[in-house]
């Protein structure tokens, strides 16, 4: 008798991923031996690690990696980071560490991390998080890092990217692969938070329910709890689905556009590379607000800092030039027109 159902799913999609990760790695040793003189070093197998919360779905995404990386050439440990912003954050740290030392991981740890304030509890606790996961992943050398986001945190991504109004990429949610050289894996983008709390059940893993999830002070929360089932309610079952279904949709766009964008950019530079206004003016705005974000982050604005709204203000500086004065924006960075060219520099 094989597994149940839920369990059987979520092996399938953490197989899948480890096969890309294992993939890639060959690719890598090609590239290494087809530039270097002389047989490629012997080295260990690729190491993965899976960022464990405690709760249901890193816990079944533990139990699946710790499985099947018994069955491929793959090392698999974790990492569970303290955000330190509940009482008795460094103990329930310390039972998760236990919990995926008990499946065989290696290595596991703990890291505590302060969180700031910038953006807001949510989005701060967010950078603290993934600065740790970069920094455990360069530590042990890492191939890839998996993250336990599901189709539901997905469908919520797009809502907030809607209420955001921050345009087709925010509508495109998380990526399946991300983060520097594909180091982050999202295996679970095409399961249910219901599959992976199921998985657990089943297999009588321990999970814990982050007060936080429930509390309404979170926009995230405020989704889950009551946006969500309001919208399940009007428009019937299948709109986490359908959302789901418009990220991936919408990520092709913009990858598109994103790629047309970085085509055009030198075009529409003068010789000093300063970019030309006109020149910009005849692009379609799509492309043209791409191009002027790149340069906004390039000038040193902080790319998670940088909205819709900043960019159309200075998009505005091509079509709606009426003599206005520079455009602040994020990072101390400003953007002005100057003789028909658009000098975006920090100030």
């Amino acid at each position: 008798m094989g597994p149940h159902p839920a369990v059987a799913a979520i092996r399938l999609a953490v197989r899948r991923v480890l096969h890309d990760v294992l993939t890639d790695q060959t690719a890598k040793a090609a590239r290494f031996a087809h530039s270097a003189p002389g047989p490629a070093p012997a080295g260990e197998p690729p190491l993965v690690l899976v960022a464990c919360s405690g709760g249901a779905d890193s816990m079944a995404l533990a139990s699946a990696l710790a499985f099947e990386a018994r069955k491929l050439s793959v090392r698999a440990g974790g990492i569970t980071v303290d955000h330190g912003l509940q009482d008795g954050s460094g103990m329930r740290a310390a039972e998760v560490v236990a919990r995926l030392t008990a499946m065989h991981l290696d290595p596991v740890e703990a890291i505590a991390v302060r969180v700031g304030r910038e953006g807001g509890p949510e989005a701060a606790a967010r950078d603290a998080r993934y600065a740790a996961l970069d920094d455990a992943a360069e530590r042990h050398g890492a191939a890839a890092v998996l993250l336990g986001h599901t189709r539901d945190d997905q469908a919520e991504t797009v809502l907030l990217g809607l209420a955001r109004g921050s345009g087709i990429r925010s509508l495109s949610g998380m990526a399946a692969v991300s983060g520097t050289a594909g180091r982050y894996r999202r295996p679970f983008l095409h399961i249910d938070r219901q599959t992976a709390r199921k998985a657990c059940m089943v297999q009588s893993l321990p999970v814990w329910d982050d007060p936080h999830n429930a509390d309404p002070a979170y926009t995230r929360s405020r989704l889950r709890h009551e946006g969500l089932p309001a919208l399940e309610k009007a428009l019937g079952k299948g709109v986490v689905e359908a959302l789901a279904r418009t990220a991936q949709l919408s990520r092709d766009d913009a990858d598109a556009l994103d790629s047309w964008a970085a085509d055009v950019e030198s075009s529409v530079r003068d010789e000093s590379g300063r970019l030309e206004c006109a020149k910009l003016y005849v692009l379609p705005p799509a492309v043209r607000r791409r191009v002027l974000r790149r340069a906004v982050i390039e000038a040193g604005a902080p790319a998670g800092s940088l909205f819709a709204r900043h960019v159309e203000e200075v998009d505005r500086l091509i079509t709606g030039w009426r003599g206005q004065g520079a455009i602040n924006l994020p990072g101390r960075v400003e953007a002005r027109r100057q003789g028909g060219r658009l000098v975006i520099r920090q100030g």
